[in-house]
């Protein structure tokens, strides 16, 4: 009957429907298992299997390379929403790559006042200078590219892997075409005081003292640098530790006072490492920090540590400015931070990734943001009530 023709032909196209469903959870699912297996894998390569695929740059010559430059649109993506901050305003990103084996790694990035001029480091004993093009206020590209091998006391390019993994790179004075940087190692744990110019960075004029708590470090070494920009204790250098310490739940912050560095804490939140530093003008510290879980992936956050706990003896306090993860935003393993100032005085956030010369699996990202004083709102608002 034609009733019942019809009830057994609604019944079969709720069925497709709901295999259709079906269907479309299990690409998810596939979707979210690769990229999680994807980031597993990198992360692996993160250990043991890295210094294998880290390039040998025990006799590389400073030399210019090609970079080629894929614009990312919007910061979001997928599924969900990563939580931003109002004070915090997207401006664009730029997916880097390059032919060139010793493209990669980038651990530490610091940039000229206006934001044009870069000088990274990588964890494979590289340093690397260039030009940072913009569009308006969007990054477009990467030029004059140059790398070169961080170099010993005695000038030589450092021979040993262990002596080569670079993690942070910070302005003493200058700027990336001349000046002084500061420079810190993990594995053979050291800061390193280098001068830079037309050739690039030079060999180290000489260390800091380390924190006695640098002999239980084992990979978990200095991570992140700032030099405080404002605040009583301008000009003063500051250090993190990537994880807190053995037998601790506590992050572990240095801030070196007549030379001798004396130590500060930064409460764990969530289990997040710290992965780099950069001083606002007011004294207080943006870190970037990062985390990998096997059921949730990739997840990057900033957060922004009040001045007044960054002394000998205090406790850090500070907000969470963005969360995101790598389901839902473009991300990848950020393990670099920089501060710079725009056309308008307002602060630039530029953050960047290590790609842990996994090519395949990861890329090496530049994404850049404007740090508002107030929240786009509240600045909307005052704008509104200036004009009446």
């Amino acid at each position: 009957m034609p009733a019942q023709a019809g009830t057994h032909a609604s019944f079969h196209m709720r069925d497709v429907e709901v295999r259709q469903i079906s269907r479309h959870a299990r690409v998810q699912r596939s979707r979210l298992f690769a990229a999680a297996c994807a980031v597993a894998l990198s992360f692996a390569a993160a250990g043991a299997a890295t210094a294998q695929l880290k390039p040998d740059t025990a006799n590389v010559a400073t030399q210019e390379i090609e970079v080629t430059a894929r614009p990312i649109a919007s910061f979001a993506k997928g599924a969900g929403t990563p939580a931003i901050s109002p004070r915090l305003e997207w401006r664009g990103g730029l997916e880097l790559a390059s032919f060139s084996t010793l493209f990669g790694g980038w651990s530490g990035l610091a940039l000229s006042p206006d934001g044009t001029r870069i000088v990274a480091v990588s964890d494979s004993g590289t340093w690397m200078t260039g030009e940072l093009v913009y569009d308006a206020t969007r990054p477009r590209a990467l030029r004059s590219v140059r790398i070169g091998a961080l170099a010993n006391l005695k000038g030589k390019p450092l021979a040993r892997q262990r002596d080569r993994d670079a993690e942070a790179i910070r302005l003493l004075s200058g700027t990336p075409e001349k000046g002084t940087a500061l420079i810190a190692f993990e594995q053979v744990h050291r800061i390193g005081i280098f001068p830079i110019d037309a050739k690039g960075l030079g060999k180290p004029t000489s260390y800091l003292t380390m924190p006695k708590e640098a002999a239980r470090m084992r990979m978990d070494g200095i991570e992140a640098l700032a030099v405080l920009a404002g605040g009583p204790r301008k000009g003063a250098i500051v250090a993190f530790a990537e994880n807190p310490l053995r037998g601790e739940k506590v992050h572990r912050g240095w801030i070196w006072i007549g030379g001798t560095p004396r130590g500060f804490t930064v409460p764990d939140v969530e289990g997040f490492s710290i992965t780099d530093a950069a001083s606002l003008a007011d004294g207080s510290v943006l870190i970037v920090e990062r985390r990998f879980r096997w059921l949730e992936g990739l997840k990057v956050r900033l957060r922004l540590l009040e001045p007044d706990g960054i002394k000998p003896g205090g406790t850090a306090m500070g907000e969470v400015l963005l969360e995101a993860n790598n389901a839902n935003a473009e991300i990848d393993n950020l393990e670099a931070l920089a501060l710079s100032t725009g056309e308008d005085g307002e602060t630039v956030i530029t953050l960047m990734s290590d790609d842990n010369f996994n090519r395949f699996l990861q890329r090496t990202l530049l994404l850049q943001f404007t740090l508002k004083d107030e929240p786009a709102e509240a600045t909307a608002e005052a704008g509104k009530s200036a004009k009446k």
